[in-house]
């Protein structure tokens, strides 16, 4: 159980230095392994800090797995690993009730007694590593859903509450088409924030050689455990955000629906961009509104202020917009991608409306 949270200024003062001195520490172990990637690691560990899910995509051995990997060694918390792959089942991801046969009161006298026992899947941690996600079924990848919405599993017909911190980490390779399982629409609603992870540069490479191939090895130590960290996540939902700024967040998410196209589009249309009507088949949801609000909360934490600011929102909008979008077929055609649909309504949102 976490306590209610600081109550006075002097402590709320106090808590918001915790943070910034707790998500720092995070941050600086996790750069003892990682070398760059700066804009990954913080939407990561906004992530975390907000208690979302993320989703991680980037072609083959530029270090998502690492990534996440370090950060779960950076927290005091269970984690255990997944490997995505065609046959992998849903129970072998919740658990499943098997028959266990034991001796009755160890009496000795020979009597059996079989009871049926529900085993737990590597589901039941607090920090679960999905690897390469989309290699797995529809059938086995929606065995993630419940329990990224709502926190439990259930099998048999009984409901197991997941402990609390609890956090999906996928990663997922963008040109394998063969073997693959494209994530449905409502699972990638799921995910908190979608980051892709690019290539190094020259710099951050050569670095790469020198910590991978001359036998050093860096030790990275917790910096956080789960306690600090719910407490956190309470203290981001506190910090303050003013009518007009959370309109445009409001008006952010209601920029991606485009008008009815009468050949299947939905959405209202009013904020859409000629981009949006032309490009985009489905909006985002109030989901991507949250994210997009909690993320800029934990901006403003971090930068030491005390309410949010627009653009905290906009450095929210991408990774949290880009995947809630469903491109149509003119957007293939053209190789118009959801990113640039989404820079394109940042670029010319009014940033305060009347009314």
């Amino acid at each position: 159980m976490i306590s209610q949270g600081p109550q006075s200024v002097e402590e709320v003062t106090r808590a918001a230095e915790d943070f910034r001195r707790d998500y720092a520490a995070v941050r600086e172990q996790v750069g003892k392994v990682v070398v760059g990637q700066g804009l990954v690691v913080d939407a990561l560990l906004t992530t975390l800090f907000c208690g979302g899910h993320a989703l991680l995509e980037g072609v083959p051995g530029i270090g998502k797995t690492l990534l996440i990997r370090s950060l779960a060694q950076a927290l005091e918390l269970p984690f255990s690993r997944i490997q995505f792959t065609p046959d992998l089942m849903p129970a072998d991801i919740t658990g499943t009730t098997v028959v266990v046969e034991s001796e009755v009161g160890g009496s000795g006298d020979g009597r059996r007694v079989r009871q049926f026992v529900f085993q737990r899947g590597p589901i039941f941690s607090n920090m679960v590593l999905a690897d390469e996600i989309n290699r797995a079924t529809p059938k086995t990848q929606s065995a993630l859903l419940e329990a990224m919405q709502e926190r439990s599993v259930t099998v048999g017909g009984t409901t197991h509450l997941l402990d609390k911190p609890f956090f999906v980490m996928a990663t997922q390779n963008p040109i394998e088409q063969e073997g693959t399982y494209p994530l449905p629409e409502a699972q990638l609603d799921r995910f908190f924030f979608k980051i892709n992870v690019g290539y190094s540069d020259r710099r951050e490479l050569s670095a790469i050689l020198d910590r991978t191939t001359t036998g050093a090895e860096e030790i990275i130590e917790k910096a956080l455990d789960a306690r600090r960290l719910l407490e956190h996540q309470a203290l981001v939902r506190r910090v303050a955000i003013a009518p007009p700024v959370q309109d445009y967040a409001v008006r952010l998410v209601l920029a991606t629906q485009p008008k009815p196209d009468g050949l299947g589009g939905w959405g209202g249309g009013e904020w859409a961009t000629e981009t949006v009507n032309r490009f985009v088949r489905v909006g985002a949801s109030p989901r991507a509104a949250q994210a997009i609000v909690l993320a800029g909360k934990c901006r403003a934490l971090l930068d030491g202020r005390s309410a949010v600011a627009v653009d905290d929102l906009r450095w929210a909008a991408l990774p949290a917009l880009r995947h809630r979008l469903v491109m149509n077929f003119e957007s293939q055609a053209e190789r118009v991608s959801a990113d640039a649909v989404v820079e394109n309504i940042v670029n010319t949102l009014p940033v305060a409306m009347e009314g």
